[in-house]
């Protein structure tokens, strides 16, 4: 099976007191019809960034132009004009951003915002284009979708909200959509109503889906493969099943750690002890070493290279541990005793 969408060493820079630095470096990834991909990581490792880098959205300044490629049809995305974007984003490539209450204008109605939709990539306007916005809505499973469009955003509940976001991401059937935390302050039932949504447009149409979430429930529930983001790098890719059952990174390994479970009422959660590092002081080395309990002289300088676990499917780290290394396997077995 080809890939829609192949992103290959995409890098994106701010620009902070006149110095750029990386937010998001070295991502690569591939999206596949029917599967989805979930990039995982803390507040501020990059996710969203590395999303509007592919959308062609980022404030610049203080963004600088992203590096890399995006293709999409053999066309490399990063080296378009605008006009030439603006005809893929919203149509082929869709995204439901994390605040529904700030992506929708609030001065427009619902069928305005819909009906922009359907005139600008469908080329359908009055009557046919009110057909389509109630299409979309009715399709998302909101009740009433005929009156909905005279309805303004606020006028919405937060879980409504977010359904009229998915009705205008995927009212030209794209053939990727980005879900950017699309559960994020959605009560516990509106939450599993969203992602049984996607799941079913998903395999009803055969999007690609990238999915950015920190909720490890979600990507349980809808991921097929993940990468694990940590300091603007991705550092580890697999399938969800080898990282849930045999996560590799020690940055991974805490994160699955520090989950409640069962005994969490009678005993202390554990934790990743240090902080994330600042944009603008990133450690040399390896990014994690400083919080990291396996942490070897060979961490502390030089580049990380990725090291392959398993081959079908793919499994790699960026993580000295792997090397092969005698020290490696000593230090492997005396922190796991």
């Amino acid at each position: 099976m080809e890939p829609i969408l192949k992103v290959k060493n995409l890098t994106t820079r701010l620009v902070i007191e006149k110095h750029p630095y990386p937010v998001v470096e070295g991502i690569s990834f591939d999206l596949y019809p029917g599967r989805t991909l979930a990039l995982v990581g803390e507040s501020g490792c990059g996710k969203t960034l590395t999303a509007l880098s592919v959308m062609g959205i980022l404030p610049m300044p203080p963004a600088e132009k992203p590096t890399g490629e995006v293709l999409y049809q053999g066309r490399n995305l990063l080296e378009l004009r605008e006009k030439e974007l603006r005809k893929i984003r919203g149509g082929k490539i869709s995204m439901i951003f994390q605040d529904p209450s700030t992506a929708l204008n609030p001065v427009y109605t619902v069928g305005d915002q819909l009906g922009e939709v359907a005139q600008l990539h469908l080329h359908l306007e009055g009557e046919e284009g009110e057909h389509k916005a109630i299409e979309a809505l009715r399709e998302v499973g909101l009740p009433r979708p005929e009156d909905l469009l005279e309805v303004y955003p606020h006028q919405l509940s937060g879980g409504m909200k977010q359904r009229v976001m998915i009705a205008m991401a995927l009212m030209c059937e794209p053939d990727v959509l980005i879900a950017d935390e699309p559960t994020t302050a959605l009560d516990v039932t509106i939450q599993a109503q969203v992602l049984d949504l996607i799941r079913a447009l998903q395999k009803k149409k055969g999007t690609a889906v990238l999915l950015i979430t920190h909720d490890m429930g979600v990507v349980a529930e809808l991921a097929d493969d993940v990468i694990v983001m940590y300091a603007a790098q991705g550092i580890e890719k697999g399938s969800v099943r080898q990282i849930f059952d045999h996560c590799a990174h020690p940055y991974t390994q805490g994160l699955f750690e520090s989950r409640p479970g069962e005994q969490a009422v009678n005993q202390k959660l554990k934790t990743i002890k240090g902080q994330v590092p600042s944009v603008v002081h990133f450690p040399s080395g390896c990014r994690f070493h400083p919080r990291c309990r396996y942490v070897m002289d060979k961490c502390r300088h030089g580049v990380v290279p990725d090291f392959e676990l398993e081959k079908k499917p793919q499994h790699i780290s960026k993580c000295w541990l792997h090397d092969g290394s005698e020290e490696s396997a000593l230090k492997l077995e005396r922190e796991q005793e």
